[in-house]
């Protein structure tokens, strides 16, 4: 039975590890736990989770203030008002095409809808042609920039909701 909500501290803790030992070596993930955990703790962001059971297996996060460093300030993806970034989509291998992330998807757009957001933005990197495929299909259509960031060239896209 699976199970749709916003993620616990325990839930974090638990998904981070599993993204670090999957991208073992890359010291960037280290970090990003520690950020995306005290944003979720400060409520500069809201994480939701879909657990098999107890495990999580995948989650979506909402960064609501632009002084996260997946926005760094950039007033078009997120303001701290009405505009919000949707991002750390991730599902694991064997859950994927079940419609868990799509589902994540909505309850995060109702959850943003409730907290005053009007406009959410999704970044992607360019060569993942498969999740631009699947968030055009989501509705992020309005094209909005696009960034180099770690090497890879991001497109943001963006919708009202």
């Amino acid at each position: 039975m699976f199970i749709y909500r916003q993620a616990t501290l325990e839930d974090l803790e638990k998904i981070w590890d599993k993204d670090i030992k999957r991208e073992a070596g890359d010291i960037r993930w280290i970090n990003w736990k520690k950020k995306y955990i005290e944003y979720n703790k400060t409520g500069k962001a809201t994480t939701f989770v879909v657990l098999d059971g107890e495990e999580p297996i995948g989650q979506i996060t909402i960064i609501f203030s632009p002084v996260c460093s997946a926005v760094r300030n950039r007033l078009m993806l997120c303001d701290g008002k009405t505009r919000a970034n949707m991002n750390a989509f991730r599902i694991d291998k064997r859950y994927e095409g079940k419609g868990h992330i799509s589902k994540l998807v909505k309850i995060a757009e109702q959850y943003a809808k409730e907290k005053g957001i009007t406009y959410l933005t999704i970044g992607c990197e360019a060569k993942e042609s498969r999740n631009l495929a699947i968030y055009l299909h989501f509705g992020y259509t309005e094209f909005i920039t696009s960034t180099i960031e770690d090497d890879e060239l991001v497109l943001y896209y963006g919708k009202n909701i």
